[in-house]
């Protein structure tokens, strides 16, 4: 079993930034981590991944994407992830909470998760 526990969300203007970050109870080096989101009403979407190195990120490339304005990192010997959101929007408003995969790549999807956080709320206000 591992713990990930997320920190850093909060209230901001738009335009503005956070930093969110996930703590690992265990090692990561060999697993892929993830950073989803869930706006009320709605399903869990995601947002980035990272590989078990952190060499490779991906970004999500839906309307109105992420990329560009947050990026994914990863402490491979603190076991941590952190997403770094720049050029919030009142859109980006959700719960986001990071997943830990038992595949070395992670993957774009919620069952391609083992571990989950209990989720941090972030708002944007406009």
């Amino acid at each position: 079993q591992v713990q990930l526990v997320e920190s850093g969300g909060g209230l901001v203007q738009a335009g503005g930034s956070l930093r969110l970050s996930c703590a690992a109870s265990r090692r990561t080096s060999t697993s892929g981590m993830g950073w989803f989101r869930q706006a009320p009403g709605k399903e869990r979407d995601f947002v980035a991944r990272s590989s078990w190195t952190g060499g490779t990120t991906y970004y999500a490339s839906y309307t109105d994407s992420v990329k560009g304005r947050f990026t994914i990192s990863r402490d491979i010997a603190k076991n941590t992830v952190t997403l770094q959101m720049n050029s919030l929007k009142p859109e980006d408003t959700a719960v986001y909470y990071c997943a830990l995969s038992n595949s070395p790549r992670g993957g774009l999807l919620p069952p391609d998760y083992d571990y989950w956080g209990q989720g941090t709320q972030v708002t944007v206000s406009s």
